[in-house]
């Protein structure tokens, strides 16, 4: 076989071999056997030397021109190689946009918030409105105002959360209850009549026990009008009791003292696990004590801007935390706000 008879084999063949070729990994392998270091091109053109002169410059040309023919067909099998397998990726990663989507976790609503969402509903069935006050309170409003003495012991740094300020301004803390909300709303809407809820969370320097937390939260209501008796309170917190605990559930006041009320009242409800019979719960008395309430002093309408000569009012002020532990049998109020997911996921 001459030189140029073993040109035209080698392409021949060449074509035939990609022709073949069904990856990548096999297109490496052609483009080394034919056109590499140690190729079949390789080796055809080392003849060059036993060819006469005069046939040397053809020769040169036409494995130069085959060469090129080949390294072009690589190309063009390679471009054709990648988007071929680029194409079967897509096509196995395919995303089925028909198919239903996964159900994303949903988190759960905190049994405080659970509580205090059906206590703004109970409320506002009564005609409550709902309003917020600041968790950070001056003194005047969250003591003076609401009557209490200038040597109350809830004034001392032990007992209440001051904040560190200059000697010149004005005593600052977190708020200890919801009652400064009170003052604020009354000094907004006097003279007109009122019925106002106030949820939110208050501070007090507390040991951390079962029974007790550094941070609660209460709702107070507070309503104000012409000739408003301890029957309507009463009445009050009978329609509140049914609704939350169920049909049948009592309500009975126990006097009790709070600066800013007068008369004051502690609440219980009939326990509504037991039905009034005695249990653990209710440590066998048959009633649950929810919080306080009572007319609203005459000081502290005055502080308000209502004339307590024309208006009168009542005011309670109850925390949802103990609404639920009663209602759930809860023994531990550290497990509200504890973190553990556990806890809220029991009342999702």
């Amino acid at each position: 076989m001459t030189v140029s008879n073993e040109l035209a084999s080698l392409e021949q063949e060449a074509a035939i071999a990609l022709e073949s070729v069904g990856d990548l990994a096999a297109l490496a392998e052609w483009k080394s056997t034919y056109t590499g270091k140690s190729g079949a091109l390789t080796r055809v053109s080392r003849s060059l030397g036993t060819l006469p002169v005069e046939q040397r410059p053809e020769f040169g040309r036409r494995v130069n021109q085959l060469r090129e023919q080949l390294e072009a067909a690589y190309a063009a099998a390679e471009q054709h190689l990648k988007l071929a397998a680029q194409a079967a990726e897509l096509a196995a990663e395919r995303i089925d946009v028909t198919l239903p989507g996964r159900t994303p976790a949903l988190g759960y609503v905190h049994l405080t918030n659970q509580v205090l969402a059906q206590v703004q509903e109970i409320f506002g069935e009564m005609g409550f409105l709902v309003t917020e006050s600041p968790e950070v309170e001056f003194d005047e409003y969250n003591f003076s105002l609401l009557n209490f003495a200038d040597d109350h012991p809830a004034r001392d740094m032990q007992d209440t959360f001051y904040l560190d300020l200059p000697d010149d301004a004005p005593s600052v803390l977190l708020r200890t209850h919801t009652s400064p909300g009170q003052i604020r709303v009354m000094r907004e809407r006097a003279p007109e009549p009122l019925r106002i809820l106030l949820p939110g969370k208050v501070y007090r320097n507390e040991q951390v026990t079962v029974r007790s937390e550094m941070m609660f939260h209460q709702f107070e209501f507070l309503a104000i009008g012409r000739h408003i008796t301890m029957g309507d309170l009463k009445g009050t917190l009978a329609y509140f009791a049914e609704r939350m605990y169920g049909p049948g559930t009592k309500v009975r006041l126990r006097p009790s003292f709070f600066p800013f009320t007068e008369p004051s009242a502690e609440m219980d409800v009939s326990c509504f696990l037991c039905g009034g019979t005695g249990c653990r719960v209710c440590k066998y008395a048959g009633w649950l004590e929810i919080g306080g309430c009572g007319m609203m002093h005459p000081n502290v309408l005055r502080n308000g801007g209502y004339d307590p000569e024309e208006f009168s009012g009542f005011a309670g002020g109850f925390g949802p935390e103990r609404i639920a532990m009663l209602k759930y049998g809860i023994d531990d109020i550290r497990g509200f706000y504890s973190g553990d997911t556990r806890f809220v996921e029991q009342f999702g």
